[in-house]
């Protein structure tokens, strides 16, 4: 799929690069010059908060993290225009979308480096050897703001899957991922389009799926909350009655959508489906829970589940309730990951910190 599937015109795709390119550059230029004083600024508030309420030094953290992310967001425009430019003008498509890939996993590893790091994160992962051979479908849990970057750390990076996301329009606000996200086979979700255009489209994105690549889709849709899973039942419950009684099991995963699963199993008949499951980000649904110090410190751990097509029913009420079993199966791994305290997090580690399965 072209342009991420957004049909818009040069003007409009101009008009809104000026406006986030720019930020982005300057903002670099400024903390980077001014990065002494706003770190000791900085300190000065951590030690402050420290002494009152005993709040881990997020301040300080927090600026790391946003020089790290201006850094990448720079150097990776920079590294795009470049491919752009030795790639004719646009002209060698082919060899443009090779190494934009290739720069993109730079950019994610960055990324996630920064955060695991300036966090004290652990990662534990356990069965991401199902992911080889593909090509994939792959269902992952959205539970907080800063959980996006682990499909493409695990999976993409980890593995040399290329995959194809379904992501919402909103995203193109970041100016990396706009300009590498519409070179790329992806699809930008735009809300209000219908659900019928939007099923078509991620089934024209599922297909010609070769043994390199993956389609991923965020079956919940948005990040959890206790409110968006009540709300969604409740509508559910207005179609569907009885399958409202089987998602109601899921407590801590909103019911997943199923409009966009089954066009791509529509759009990659025969490719194998798996389900990424993590726990550790819960909670973290908005900046001013990361403010607090929640994420410092934390195990994230996560679960690779492969199921062969052939074991996936091909009627669409069999696929919806393998779906909502299978979304509850990780329901139940969630709650019982969330169930062990915190510093049995930290001793179960089947693979403590990515770097032996992500190369940095």
């Amino acid at each position: 799929m072209e342009h991420g599937g957004v049909d818009e015109s040069r003007r409009r795709v101009i008009v809104r690069r000026v406006k986030t390119v720019p930020p982005v550059v300057l903002g670099f230029v400024l903390v980077t010059l001014l990065f002494p004083a706003l770190l000791l600024l900085a300190l000065i508030v951590d030690v402050g908060r420290a002494v009152v309420s005993r709040t881990p030094f997020m301040a300080t953290r927090l600026l790391a993290f946003l020089w790290a992310y201006l850094v990448g967001e720079s150097v990776g425009l920079l590294a795009l225009l470049g491919i752009w430019l030795a790639g004719g003008l646009g002209l060698r498509r082919g060899w443009i979308a090779d190494w934009t890939w290739r720069s993109q996993q730079v950019w994610a590893g960055w990324m996630f480096a920064a955060a695991r790091r300036l966090m004290g994160l652990r990662v534990e992962v356990s069965g991401d050897e199902v992911l080889r051979p593909g090509p994939l479908i792959v269902l992952v849990r959205h539970a907080s703001i800063v959980d996006n970057l682990l499909p493409s750390v695990l999976v993409a990076r980890a593995h040399r899957i290329r995959l194809r996301y379904v992501l919402k329009r909103e995203l193109l606000r970041d100016p990396c991922l706009d300009v590498a996200g519409k070179r790329l086979p992806n699809y930008f979700v735009r809300r209000d389009t219908g659900e019928k255009l939007e099923r078509e489209n991620v089934r024209r994105l599922a297909e010609g799926l070769s043994p390199q690549d993956g389609l991923l889709l965020y079956p919940e849709g948005t990040r959890f909350t206790a409110a968006r899973r009540e709300r969604a039942i409740k509508q559910i419950t207005e179609r569907d009655p009885e399958r409202a009684q089987r998602v109601e099991r899921i407590e801590h995963l909103l019911p997943p959508k199923v409009g966009g699963f089954l066009s791509a199993l529509d759009g990659a008949p025969g490719v194998d489906v798996v389900v990424m499951a993590h726990a550790g980000f819960d909670g973290l649904r908005l900046i001013s829970d990361i403010w607090q110090g929640a994420l410092v410190g934390r195990t994230i751990h996560v679960r690779f589940e492969r199921t062969a097509r052939a074991a996936i029913p091909n009627d669409i009420p069999g696929r919806v309730r393998w779906l909502d079993d299978t979304w509850a199966a990780a329901d139940a791994w969630v709650a019982a990951q969330l169930a062990l305290p915190h510093t049995d997090r930290g001793r179960r580690r089947a693979r403590s910190d990515v770097a032996p399965t992500v190369p940095e």
